[in-house]
């Protein structure tokens, strides 16, 4: 079955139209900080901790002066936090030598600090400066590949593939797009397929429905369309 990657991308933006970066940040220092936060652990919980932060230590320059022992307390509930107490502090005082306080706007320049890879950078250029970007965490990674907008085994690949795929212009929105679709409805493990938009277009739920078909004991149906392969159209 082709995939239809325009009718699918249709079909995300008409169900998520507000959808939009779940960290709270007024500026792209607060975005970075809490994007290093958020790696294995929920933006909630993120959002709870950065709250206080912030209004304690409100700059790049604030956090430069901290050990990462100081920071630690503050961060603890979001899990990893020696590890990124130790990256933040460090991440700070780069930008705090090198850039005056601020935050690069280039990837090669946020991705050299501590901490920050290219999903993190991804989330920065996009949310903060408006760069076209498709950062691939656990939600898109899962939603890309069982949409069949992605065939891939790595979060890289997915994101050559997804970046290949769909239009340069939509590529921040598809983002947040497969995020929020991952949250509320392709769940890792109890996707509801049942009232998912998409499931027509869907590789996974076909796989599955095929599945429950030969449980059953029935013939599974056919699909009528057609060849296999990746369509715009």
């Amino acid at each position: 079955m082709q995939v239809p990657v325009k009718r699918i991308l249709e079909v995300l933006e008409q169900t998520y139209p507000g959808a939009k970066c779940a960290l709270d940040h007024r500026n792209p220092f607060e975005l970075l900080v809490a994007t290093i936060l958020s790696a294995q652990c929920t933006d909630e919980r993120v959002n709870l901790v950065t709250g206080p932060l912030f209004a304690k230590f409100p700059t790049a320059e604030d956090f430069a002066r901290l050990s990462p022992e100081e920071l630690e307390p503050h961060i603890q509930s979001c899990g990893l936090y020696k590890t990124k107490s130790k990256n933040i502090v460090s991440a700070c005082r780069i930008l705090v030598e090198e850039y005056g306080g601020q935050v690069p706007k280039s990837r090669e320049a946020l991705q050299a600090l501590p901490g920050v890879g290219r999903k993190t950078a991804s989330v920065v250029l996009s949310n903060a400066f408006g760069v076209p970007a498709i950062a691939v965490d656990t939600h898109v990674f899962r939603v890309a590949n069982r949409l069949g907008l992605a065939d891939a085994t790595t979060p890289e690949e997915t994101e050559r593939q997804l970046m290949k795929r769909i239009p340069k212009a939509k590529w921040s929105a598809a983002h947040h797009w497969l995020i929020h679709h991952g949250r509320q409805i392709c769940s890792a493990r109890s996707p509801g397929c049942d009232r998912c938009p998409l499931s027509r277009y869907c590789r996974f739920a076909r796989e599955r429905r095929r599945g429950e078909e030969l449980a059953q004991g029935r013939r599974p149906q056919r699909s009528r369309a057609g060849a296999g392969g990746i369509t715009e159209g």
